[in-house]
């Protein structure tokens, strides 16, 4: 074993972990990065990106059978299940091909095994159950990610009862599904299998769907994934799985009742728990709090020359979050003189269901709890024309200010393409936009982007088109 020393080791190669080692290299900085699996983490290869491929089969698939809506004629519709999943584990490996690449170009060095700290700025590396290196750096990053939460009694097979690994690679369309868990995950595989022709049950122990979103937003996609044909249930808890031979039979426990329901498949979709395992934290002074490592500001842990970045921490546990902890680690490393330190408020989030959800920043019920006198404004997709050029015309932004100051305090959305509109709101959160900023901002017309502007306007009663 060749002893190999670094300015900085990076245990994780998802987008937290090689983001944070480019950044590093740009910086002048040695850097190394340890991976086991795949380059570009569960993200790249298990969950954001081939989770988008398939969403987007299945929306041009529901396009597809609702043709006759703009005027076209199609013949016979249908999919081929095999090439919807190649197609989108091909857009996983070319993207993962690509972070290689992007690695390689920046002259980080790639070690492929597994990370572990190993004291005094040691890191041992194995493959196998072999010692494959042993490395040195002042500066060591935890970026190893998290893996899907389980429960007691409802342990995932592989076969009948499914994580996102499994969602994402399915050898049939179950005729019948039932998904335990109403985030993020949850709904846009629910989603993606209604579309596909699955008939949806969900299960939500809180009592709302997509319930860290506002509760306007959540009521309205509640709405939209009944008419689509979902059944959901609220306040509710599966009590038991009991498999068959081809089937799951789940007791399902709300208001007091207790209601048992036979589908093809399960999918477990109830959080996420940090991957702090053999990773060498024993006998150093990280702090570990419900599976995640507790950091400071600048992301550093309890052990000198140790930092943690991504899902293994806090959350929210986004990819895009992940990445930008890692430049703010690495810079206040090289000792940069323009780094702060990260404002959750500031990060957009996003589900891919149809219809799309996103936000920012506080919800209407959360700014009022901080005492905030609001200003709400809301506006409807029905009023704008480029969603009825489209076809979409169901839809809603909502956005909330401090009516003292004119603060953007938080902007959520409900409809098509809001995903991609957010970011608007997002730039003018960290800009410390005020009501008057976005007021006299022109934004072009026929656009769906229209809506934002309309939104603040009727936070003021100034609203045009509605």
């Amino acid at each position: 074993m060749a002893e190999t020393s670094f300015d900085i080791i990076v245990i994780g190669g998802g987008p937290g972990g090689y983001v944070t080692a480019i950044r590093a290299a740009q910086l002048g900085m040695t850097a190394a990065v340890v991976e086991r699996e795949h380059l570009g983490g569960i993200c790249l290869n298990w969950g954001c990106i081939p989770t988008k491929a398939l969403l987007r089969t299945s929306e041009v698939y529901h396009l597809m059978k609702n043709a006759g809506d703009f005027g076209l004629t199609v013949g016979d519709i249908g999919f081929d299940l095999k090439k919807v999943v190649k197609r989108s584990r091909s857009v996983a490996r070319r993207l993962s091909g690509g972070v290689a690449h992007l690695l390689k170009k920046n002259k980080v060095t790639v070690f492929d095994g597994q990370g572990r700290l190993a004291g005094n700025g040691g890191v041992l590396v194995e493959k196998d159950g072999k010692e494959v290196a042993n490395l040195k750096a002042p500066h060591i990053v935890l970026a190893t990610g998290a893996r899907a939460r389980t429960l007691p009694g409802m342990e995932p097979d592989g076969k009948l009862i499914w994580t996102y690994k499994e969602a994402l690679v399915p050898d049939l369309v179950p005729k019948s599904l039932l998904v335990i868990g109403s985030g993020a995950i949850g709904i846009e595989f629910a989603s993606f299998f209604n579309d596909l022709g699955s008939d949806v049950t969900v299960v939500e122990v809180l009592p709302r769907v997509l319930p860290v979103e506002d509760e306007e937003i959540s009521a309205f996609a509640d709405k939209a994934f009944r008419k689509q044909g979902m059944t959901i249930h609220t306040s509710a808890t599966v009590t038991a799985l009991k498999k068959g031979a081809d089937s799951v039979t789940a007791t399902i426990e709300a208001g007091g009742k207790s209601t048992d329901i036979t589908v093809d498949r399960v999918i477990l979709a109830v959080g996420i728990v940090g991957n702090v395992e053999d990773i060498g934290l024993e006998g150093t002074k990280v702090v570990v709090d419900r599976t995640h490592i507790v950091i400071d500001e600048w992301c550093r842990t309890g052990e000198p020359g140790v930092y943690a970045i991504g899902d293994l921490t806090g959350p929210p546990w986004l990819a895009h979050k992940a990445s930008h902890e890692g430049i703010i680690c690495i810079e206040k490393i090289a000792g940069e003189a323009d780094v702060h330190p990260l404002d959750t408020s500031r990060i957009p989030g996003c589900t891919y269901c149809r219809p799309q959800v996103a936000s920012v920043g506080m919800t209407e019920a959360a700014a009022k709890e901080k005492g905030h006198e609001l200003k709400v404004g809301r506006f409807p997709f029905v009023g704008n024309g480029k969603a009825i050029a489209l076809g979409e015309p169901e839809g809603m932004v909502k956005v909330v200010f401090d009516a003292k100051t004119g603060e953007l305090l938080g902007a959520h959305m409900v409809g098509a393409e809001v995903t991609e509109l957010i970011q608007g709101y997002a730039i003018a959160k960290t800009l410390e936009t005020t009501e008057t900023d976005l007021m006299h901002t022109v934004f072009p017309h026929p656009t769906l982007s229209e809506m934002m502007h309309e939104s603040v306007l009727d936070a003021y009663g100034r609203a045009i088109h509605f």
